[in-house]
């Protein structure tokens, strides 16, 4: 299995929502409550882009 490295930006919006975006990736993002949770929904969210 080929391995890729991707930059993510990860923010915390004015609600205390963390968001992770991929720039690489044209709509490549996801949305947690917290920082344990933002990790594993934006390795998913790059698998299944």
């Amino acid at each position: 299995m080929k391995k890729y490295n991707f930059t993510v930006l990860i923010e915390k919006d004015e609600d205390g929502i963390y968001v992770a975006k991929v720039p690489a990736l044209k709509g490549c993002h996801t949305q947690a409550r917290s920082l344990e949770e933002i990790y594993p929904r934006i390795r998913e969210a790059i698998k299944r882009y």
